[in-house]
């Protein structure tokens, strides 16, 4: 208990569950510039008077609290808000305390209502104000001064009309009274990134698949040549597996064969040899100019470049030579290889985070991340951040962004829920979800909802991935050319963030190595692909029609808007997405049925998107560009797998007196 003091004795006011906060404060929420950060909490405290209360908030490098505040919602919650406007931490916290003031007008009106006598009252109130005086400078302490002149002479109604005047009453509440008010007992913190955190959109290629020339290894040159095309499918983030040179023992041949053949260029994710190991590049890819040139030309499109890190090793890796003790050794002598019985991974020797040289193993790490920020790299994509220990994880990130809060990082964690979310927690910028996996109806709408309202919806930033290199999900392997398109719209009209691995996508690759796996045949991650791009089974114009929907629709670029409604079709699934002031709704139809015309009733939930029961309205599918005027609650729709099996709807209401076509 608080050692007893003549202020706390005055300290009467209650301030507690201060929300949001994550792990009761030991971790920061997320927000990007612009976004605003809307706090409640409980306040009260003994008695009937009156309380005032104040959000305070400052960036971590401003010495001065900003406030603003707080409004009474009922059964004594409480709530404020800011917005953010720079990249890295902010911190906030919630003050209150009595307001006599307040007490005393409400009092005063009731007396009025009562008949009562009022001239003791009004003295009572001009002592209140005049105890402001003190705390005024300025137009303002004029003002207050003026008041009390008011208020102390003249006709008691008159006095009355001035004690209450609404004007008396902002100043009296912008200048409170506050040296025994309550401080929350934390101060929490946000966490801030640049608007990309939250809204972006991905594509994998692996740059040794981008030649011409079929057989041949592909450059940075040829995936310079392959951005007009990205950047016609509208993606903003060029995502490239790792770049470094490949090990050449127990380098995996074709379809992860354990013996390779000297043709087989191995994995990319088998980092190290002769030539170096993570702050080098793979010979046959270019050199470290010819990469700055890609970083530049991408920068040209718009496009920013998200480099894989991976924290392993090909036995060939420098590291091994020169750092031994950075790996675990088996009883025999030998380097203990990565494992996950029972696949075993001859190739690839995992870093021992506990050994006794582990401090001079982190900032190595670090140095690798800082290496590639300074070649121009502002995003990571994380190889299997689960695997290491989340209080480096913590200490990295926080490190890297202490000189660059710019960079962002995508955990590639597909792992049980607990740790994804520890992962979120303790820095990392977006993550993969499971997404990929869910498919039916139900779980569909379940997970939507976890991401847009569960507990971590306050720092688990998403993104959707329908297919990468290493899954191939069934769905996709027997849906066909409509599952992609199905998958694609879902992933990227229902998160801020998705990506594709291409072109395998846009291409509709769906053949697995074998049955009941989600391993591609032929997969790139062992040999060198040539893609048609040209090819007719190629939804290249649809995957541009939907990166152009999401840029043009603030609707769509976050995660916390989604909003389910009726159909009476259970492989039709049907929701929408609106922004705060209702200015863009976007309405998204699906049949998740990749074999059959799908047909049913949506009931919509007209009140939720500020129409009226009897209003029409256009829907603009901007897949096809057609048009169509509906009215009401309940409208039909009608959807083919074999054309486009989805719609994403732009709402238009109409305005003015005009006809049907009198649309904004």
């Amino acid at each position: 208990m608080e050692q007893f003091t003549d202020k706390i004795s005055r300290q009467r006011v209650v301030v507690e569950h201060v929300t949001p906060k994550v792990n009761g404060g030991r971790f920061p929420i997320k927000r990007v510039i612009g976004e605003s950060v809307v706090v409640e909490a409980d306040i009260y405290a003994d008695g009937h008077e009156k309380l005032g209360a104040r959000l305070l908030w400052r960036h971590s490098t401003d010495i001065r609290w900003e406030e603003s505040p707080m409004s009474l919602l009922g059964n004594d919650l409480w709530q404020g808000s800011f917005t953010v406007s720079q990249v890295g931490k902010y911190e906030y916290t919630v003050e209150a305390w009595l307001d006599p003031f307040a007490s005393w007008r409400a009092d005063l009106e009731k007396r009025i209502l009562a008949g009562q006598d009022l001239a003791i009252e009004i003295e009572i109130g001009v002592k209140l104000v005049r105890q402001t005086l003190r705390r005024l400078t300025g137009d303002d302490l004029q003002y207050i001064k003026h008041f009390i002149d008011l208020m102390k002479s003249g006709e008691i109604a008159s006095r009355v009309e001035t004690a209450l005047d609404e004007h008396l009453q902002l100043l009296m509440t912008r200048y409170p009274d506050r040296e025994n008010s309550t401080s929350y007992h934390q101060v929490l913190s946000v966490s801030v990134d640049r608007p990309q955190a939250r809204f972006s959109s991905w594509y994998e290629i692996f740059p040794r698949s981008t030649s011409l020339e079929p057989g041949r290894h592909g450059t940075f040159s040829d995936v310079i040549n392959r951005l007009p095309y990205i950047a016609e499918l509208g993606f903003d983030v060029l995502y490239l597996p790792p770049i470094h040179p490949i090990g050449k023992s127990f380098r995996k041949g074709r379809n992860n064969a354990l013996v390779a053949s000297s043709e087989d260029p191995g994995s990319p994710w088998g980092i190290g040899s002769e030539e170096g190991g993570h702050k080098e590049i793979n010979s046959e890819l270019g050199t470290l100019p010819d990469f700055h040139q890609l970083v530049r030309e991408a920068k040209e499109y718009g496009i920013e470049i998200a480099l894989d890190i991976a924290l392993q090793c090909s036995p060939d890796h420098p590291w091994v030579k020169e750092h031994r003790s950075w790996f675990k050794e088996r009883p025999d002598g030998r380097i203990q290889y990565a494992e996950n019985p029972p696949k075993k991974y001859q190739d690839i020797y995992p870093l021992n985070f506990e050994s006794d040289d582990c401090v001079a193993l982190w900032e190595e790490i670090k140095s690798v991340f800082l290496y590639w920020v300074e070649q121009g790299v502002t995003i990571f994509r994380v190889d299997n951040p689960h695997t290491k220990p989340f209080r480096f994880w913590e200490w990295l990130i926080a490190e890297v962004k202490r000189d660059h809060p710019e960079i962002l990082f995508l955990a590639e964690a597909f792992t049980r829920p607990k740790t994804m979310h520890r992962l979120a927690k303790i820095g990392f910028t977006q993550s993969y979800t499971y997404f990929t996996w869910r498919n039916d109806k139900w779980e569909l709408e379940l997970y939507f909802n976890e991401i847009a309202e569960g507990s971590g919806r306050e720092y688990f930033i998403p993104n959707f991935w329908p297919n990468t290199p290493d899954i191939l999900h069934e769905s996709l392997q027997t849906g066909g050319r409509s599952a992609f398109i199905t998958r694609l719209v879902l992933a990227a009209t229902s998160s801020g963030n998705f990506g594709i691995y291409g072109p395998a996508y846009e291409l509709c690759y769906n053949t697995p190595k074998e049955k009941s796996s989600e391993e591609y045949l032929d997969s790139e991650k062992y040999e060198i692909a040539h893609h048609n791009l040209d090819d007719p089974i190629s939804i290249r114009h649809i995957i541009s029609k939907v990166n152009k929907a999401r840029r043009e629709n603030v609707a769509l670029q976050t995660n916390w808007n989604i909003r389910f409604h009726k159909i009476d079709n259970p492989f039709m699934l049907f929701y929408s997405r609106q922004t705060a002031d209702k200015s863009n709704t976007i309405l998204v139809a699906v049949n998740l049925d990749p074999h059959n015309t799908q047909i049913g009733w949506v009931d919509l939930r007209i009140a939720d998107l500020g129409l009226s029961w009897n209003e029409s309205y256009q829907v603009h599918d901007l897949l096809t560009d057609l048009k169509y005027i509906w009215q009401g609650e309940r409208n039909y729709i009608e959807l083919h797998p074999f054309n486009i099996p989805a719609h994403i709807f732009k709402l238009t209401r109409k305005t003015g007196d005009g006809g049907a076509e009198s649309f904004e």
